[in-house]
């Protein structure tokens, strides 16, 4: 059975969906913000949604509507940007949860799109666990391993993804329309010593957004990184999914059916 797109079924498609054993429901969190001058502002929505989808193929699990709005501070001087408070991420991340209990989801797994989310998405999550519903976050794993087999250009920071190679070719693989590579420029800032422990203003380090070099991309990288993170997120959800003895929301498949369908420089282990 394949996955059900809440956004286009009707309430008798999900109570069906959910009589037939198919419990386990996907929620892209995304951000509305900055990604320099070639990146659209949902640049985060769309690459959650894109491993939510898989995800949720494979599963055959219920796909939820992406929330495109998120914790995002940090870029909140950029014209465009749209941010949420932590305690609104948290709010919006248990009243969904508790609805789709309601009507039979047994596990939630959230598909975090941005660093922003990561505190309040992992606070909810942990509560309404902690209150007897199964919700699991996901953070992009993988990411920085494959980041470093495709990568051509530097990491602005260890692990830093923002508007740079991967990031833009990520959104070249899923909505290429969106991309402006008449706009690419490389911005590598100096960072504070206590980058990524203290909340600091995207525009007082890097007046572009950018950090990294975005030229490199390509949407072969980017389907090679998104295959490698859905991959990764099928080991982690089917872990979890065995530790709670979870036995309504078996995959449809396996990682390696997945992998099979990764472009080749994916399979041969790119470097």
């Amino acid at each position: 059975m394949p996955k059900l797109d809440l956004a286009a079924a009707s309430w008798t498609d999900v109570r069906d969906h959910v009589a037939a054993g198919n419990t386990l429901a996907f929620l892209p969190f995304g951000a509305l913000e900055q990604h320099g001058p070639h990146l659209p502002l949902s640049t985060d929505t769309i690459q959650c949604v894109g491993v939510a989808e898989a995800l949720a193929e494979h599963y055959s699990g219920l796909l939820l509507p992406a929330v495109p709005y998120g914790e995002t501070w940090d870029n909140g001087r950029f014209p465009g940007t749209i941010s949420l408070s932590a305690s609104t991420v948290s709010a919006i991340c248990r009243d969904i949860g508790a609805s789709a209990q309601s009507f039979g989801v047994t596990t939630l797994v959230i598909v975090n799109g941005d660093f922003g989310n990561r505190a309040p998405v992992h606070a909810a999550a942990r509560e309404m666990s902690i209150g007897g519903f199964d919700v699991f976050v996901l953070d992009y794993p993988g990411l920085v391993e494959v980041g470093d087999a495709v990568k051509e250009s530097p990491w602005a920071a260890p692990g830093l993804c923002h508007a740079d190679e991967l990031e833009t070719s990520m959104v070249l693989a899923l909505e290429p329309a969106l991309v402006h590579p008449d706009r690419y420029e490389a911005s590598y800032p100096e960072l504070p010593a206590d980058f990524g422990r203290r909340p600091i203003r995207f525009d007082t380090l890097s007046p572009s957004g950018v950090f990294g070099d975005p030229r490199p991309a390509t949407a072969a990288k980017g389907e090679t990184i998104i295959a490698f993170v859905v991959e990764r997120s099928v080991g982690e959800i089917d872990a979890h999914l065995d530790a709670i003895g979870a036995t309504d929301a078996s995959p449809i498949g396996s990682g390696d059916d997945i992998a099979a369908t990764a472009p080749a420089a994916y399979q041969q282990g790119a470097s």
